[in-house]
């Protein structure tokens, strides 16, 4: 798809504001201040640093005791003013920091999040308007540390205005907001840039405890040359609740170009901005079932299974298929013991070879409560990974001690582990 003039920003921003129309982050921000917190240490069978297991690429790694990074953010949120008519404006201001190692080291921070709403405006229908940078509309597989979809970004929008039985939102944002220069002449070449428009309803009642999710995204290249593509996804998620004690997420999404989230941000999302070289021939399509349980106090568990198909000219097509369970069990309120076991299986459309990677993790856990969602969680695991061969180096590619196992093919790592949102 070439470029062409974003014709249809006005028209929708327009739409939107007349019909009081929005949308927005799944994790709304409250008052006070809150954050998330991971890291470990462990060594391997090889006796070096922690090792984990993947096959990297368009793939996610199960990650209880297979987390070989660190990771926190942390904020706060706080309101700036009121109006006489009640309405509120609300700022937040985010951290974070990453670390591809298990010691955060000289991690720098980044802000995260930083933007203002203004809420309960009587013109709004129960909606929000907000600016600035944000987390938009982020849902996940909590055991793939998968968002698997994410709108995330710096713009503004329309967020959650009741329409009908469900609520809609309308956002723009700007990604890739950068110029690439020539540096003999000083002269601005093109821009990866996109400009980037989500339109979500969200909570469609179609059954008892169940509702549906649409999301769309359109994004328009920004760049001048022949190589820039516009792109486009969408996703339709049912959500059930009360299933066996949790719930039950299932979700149909597909891409095009730069909308199959290829070559932008971390874990080629789906919702932001790819990368604008990419052309109609560029497609992912992902059909994934999420399910969780506490069918008791003590007893509960998470179960995945997914199916994602990414194809393109240059490297026809490539399969990603993977099933996985995590159970829990808490022995006391302040102890629990947890294991995790998921297949995952990688095609690739060049050589039609399959590779294998078979995770399991056993990790007796000290937390504040028996619930599958209580955290602070502290762990001690031993983690098993076996895989065939055509997936060695991919599994020395991924690990970020390198390639401790050489061309074996089985490995394992002991460690301990925190996890902290609050």
């Amino acid at each position: 798809m070439k470029h062409t003039v974003l014709k249809t920003l006005p028209a929708m921003l327009a739409l939107a504001l007349a019909s009081g129309v929005a949308h927005a982050d799944a994790f709304n921000d409250t008052e006070g201040f809150h954050g998330y917190l991971r890291a470990g240490s462990g060594a391997s069978s090889t006796h070096g640093p922690q090792s984990c297991f993947g096959l990297g690429g368009p793939t996610q790694s199960y990650r209880l005791g297979n987390e070989c990074d660190s990771y926190t953010e942390f904020g706060y949120t706080h309101e700036l003013a009121k109006s006489e008519n009640g309405a509120s404006f609300v700022g937040t201001l985010w951290v974070d920091a990453y670390k591809n190692s298990s010691d955060f080291g000289n991690a720098p921070l980044n802000m995260a999040k930083a933007y203002v709403e203004a809420r309960n405006l009587p013109f709004m229908n129960g909606g929000t308007v907000w600016v600035g940078k944000r987390y938009y509309y982020r849902p996940d597989i909590h055991m793939l540390d998968m968002q698997f979809i994410n709108m995330n970004g710096t713009g503004g929008g329309l967020d959650k205005i009741n329409l009908g039985p469900g609520k809609i939102s309308y956002a723009v944002f700007k990604d890739n907001d950068q110029n690439q220069y020539d540096p003999n002449l000083s002269t601005v070449v093109n821009t990866p840039a996109a400009i980037r428009q989500n339109l979500v309803y969200e909570g469609l009642p179609v059954n008892a405890g169940g509702t549906l999710d649409a999301a769309v995204t359109i994004i328009t290249a920004q760049g001048k040359g022949t190589q820039d593509h516009n792109g486009w996804n969408a996703s339709l998620f049912h959500k059930q609740a009360g299933t066996f004690g949790g719930g039950n997420t299932f979700g149909v999404q597909y891409g095009v170009g730069p909308g199959t989230g290829i070559g932008g941000p971390c874990c080629a999302r789906i919702g932001s901005s790819g990368s604008t070289t990419l052309g109609s021939d560029v497609t992912r399509v992902r059909v994934f079932d999420d399910l969780w349980i506490q069918p008791t106090k003590q007893f509960s568990a998470e179960m995945v299974a997914l199916w994602q198909k990414d194809k393109s000219d240059a490297n026809g097509s490539t399969t990603w298929t993977t099933a996985g369970i995590r159970p829990v069990y808490a022995f006391a309120q302040n102890f629990k013991l947890q294991a995790e076991l998921g297949v995952t299986g990688l095609k690739s459309g060049t050589t039609g070879e399959t590779a294998r990677l078979t995770k399991l993790t056993i990790a007796p856990t000290i937390t504040v409560g028996e619930g599958f969602w209580q955290r602070p969680e502290l762990r001690a695991y031993f983690t098993y990974g076996k895989w065939n061969k055509e997936a060695t180096a991919m599994v020395n590619a991924a690990n970020n001690s390198g390639p401790v196992y050489g061309n074996g093919t089985s490995g394992s790592s002991i460690g301990l582990q925190m996890e902290a949102w609050w």
